[in-house]
């Protein structure tokens, strides 16, 4: 047993009204005594409860990010790059909207603009369908890659994917916990807001509840992170949604002021219905077809969520000049011919 982190828990877990938060620095060695399995079991699934139960602070998330940031393999800054975007997603899937992320990429990184994502396997207590899956399912295994060929191929075709149970175990061997807790702790929040990359990234990431989005936008305040969107996205994803307004917050890297941006797909002829997650098969044969510049029923918001985070990378001048570049990418077929090197270079 763990002393010391037995004092941590104790200040997080006692109750109501006499619980407190953790400074930066004991929520940055707690998160180190659990990744290191230096705490026990019973500690571990104590403190994943009670911190749940308490609600994380961003002072909190900050310290749990520099744990991850000591302990976790990275990506190297790679030499001479451009700003690398991370779009995150949250690590147990989904279940319910079919997930439209891995279009966005291809269709970002055909232009140009670098595209990094992460996660692992299905896990708890979601169970939902992960990236990685619909990877495999194109074609690409990222898990089989080592990270320093995940970096090269991010350099050579601007996408990646940072597998978490290869790269970083001492994470991984912690998700067995949100099965016996049975509940998601706020190491789902960390997850979404960790960048697997150490030079230049502008980090997307989506949430559900607006409590949320003010913990993450202090944890990157104290990090110094200036450059981030946020997105009350489909599930907890950086999805935007198509039957109704999206809202996103931007921050001004120059002013560190933060903007919030109303957006609706039906000012754009873009409106439809979340296309409902059914079968993983008919999610793999929507893409390729959108892929391929075939008709589909998905390509309404295939186009709306590769608009904005073009016009949002400021590939383009206003969300009408994004859509048409969308279009445009997909008939000339170079998001499918993205698709088929990375087939090609996953392979080898």
């Amino acid at each position: 047993m763990s002393k010391e982190f037995r004092e941590l828990l104790r200040k997080v877990g006692s109750g109501t009204h006499t619980s407190k938060s953790l400074t930066r620095s004991e929520a940055k060695a707690a998160a180190k005594m659990m990744l290191l399995q230096e705490a026990t079991p019973a500690q571990i699934g104590a403190f994943l409860i009670a911190h749940r139960i308490k609600r994380p602070t961003g002072e909190e998330l900050a310290g749990m990010l520099d744990a991850y940031d000591e302990l976790g393999q990275n990506i190297p800054q790679i030499p001479n790059f451009k700003q690398v975007t991370i779009l995150s997603s949250p690590y147990d899937g989904r279940s319910r909207t079919a997930p439209l992320s891995i279009i966005t990429g291809l269709i970002l990184a055909s232009v140009g603009i670098p595209v990094l994502m992460h996660g692992g396997d299905r896990m708890p207590t979601k169970e939902g369908l992960p990236l990685i899956s619909v990877w495999q399912g194109l074609g690409v295994d990222w898990s089989q890659l080592s990270l320093e060929k995940v970096s090269q191929i991010l350099e050579r075709e601007n996408l990646g994917f940072y597998y978490l149970p290869k790269y970083f175990p001492l994470a991984n061997d912690l998700i067995p916990y949100r099965e016996q807790i049975g509940k998601r702790p706020p190491l789902a929040t960390l997850e979404l807001i960790w960048s697997p990359y150490r030079g230049d990234y502008h980090l997307i990431t989506g949430y559900v509840h607006p409590p949320t989005e003010k913990m993450i936008r202090d944890a990157f305040s104290l990090r110094g992170v200036k450059y981030f969107t946020t997105v009350k996205g489909l599930e907890g994803s950086c999805d935007l949604p198509s039957d109704r307004t999206a809202i996103i917050g931007c921050n001004n890297p120059e002013t560190n002021e933060f903007q919030r941006l109303y957006l609706n797909p039906r000012n754009y002829d873009l409106s439809d219905r979340n296309i409902p997650l059914e079968d993983s098969n008919l999610l793999l044969e929507n893409i390729i077809k959108i892929l391929q510049n075939e008709p589909s029923p998905w390509l309404k918001a295939a186009i709306w969520n590769g608009a904005f985070y073009l016009w949002h990378k400021e590939i383009c001048s206003d969300l009408s000049a994004g859509i048409e570049l969308v279009k445009n990418t997909l008939s000339q077929g170079k998001a499918w011919q993205k698709l088929k090197y990375l087939q090609n270079i996953c392979s080898q």
